[in-house]
């Protein structure tokens, strides 16, 4: 049976901390695979702009194609109701693919707050949790529920806030993405705006 890893965010737009760790998290040997899952509206994140579903997956589409093997774009959210609850997500990757199981990666700044998430303790127990960390946040391993695991990746401070800004200000941040992203962003003229959060 297939070990996927579900990893969801905005990917405004997508860059190498996302491939980086999603390679990563596939080294460790916990899954074979990350389904980079693209989200078309946080619930925490109403009123955020985001970009075009369709760039944000194109640009997706590009950052996985050098990693066939072991990052994949995964789209199914962009078909469920808005806003995208992760316990749906996960229910439906399931019944799509019966023989595949999953798991669900987040941030050490998203478990701290894991208890506000719909039906949490269902994702827990029906597929796990693995967690990455982020400065500033700390995890208590030892204190870790059954099926949830901290891992000890290497911290990549780059944020898509930061590229988009950069963007807007007309810097190269092509060293940032992974290779074909940042030409697709400049032949689409996207980021011109700086939004500032």
């Amino acid at each position: 049976m297939k070990r996927v890893g579900i990893f969801g965010g905005s990917f405004d737009p997508v860059h190498i901390g996302h491939t980086a760790l999603a390679n990563y998290i596939v080294q460790t040997g916990m899954v074979d695979e990350v389904w980079l899952t693209l989200s078309p509206q946080n619930p925490f994140k109403i009123g955020h702009h985001l970009t075009d579903d369709e760039h944000r997956l194109e640009m997706l589409r590009i950052a996985t194609s050098q990693f066939p093997e072991i990052i994949r774009p995964c789209e199914i959210e962009l078909s469920m109701p808005r806003p995208s609850y992760t316990i749906d997500t996960l229910r439906s990757l399931a019944q799509l693919h019966p023989d595949y199981r999953f798991k669900l990666i987040i941030g050490a700044d998203n478990w701290l707050k894991f208890d506000n998430w719909r039906l949490h303790e269902a994702i827990i127990q029906e597929f796990g949790v693995i967690i990455y960390p982020r400065t500033g946040y700390e995890i208590a391993s030892e204190k870790l529920p059954d099926n949830v695991t901290a891992i000890d990746a290497p911290k990549i401070e780059v944020s898509s806030t930061w590229i988009r800004n950069a963007i807007a200000k007309n810097r190269n941040v092509n060293y940032f993405m992974p290779a074909g992203v940042y030409p697709y962003i400049k032949d689409n003229k996207l980021y011109t705006i700086d939004y500032e959060h």
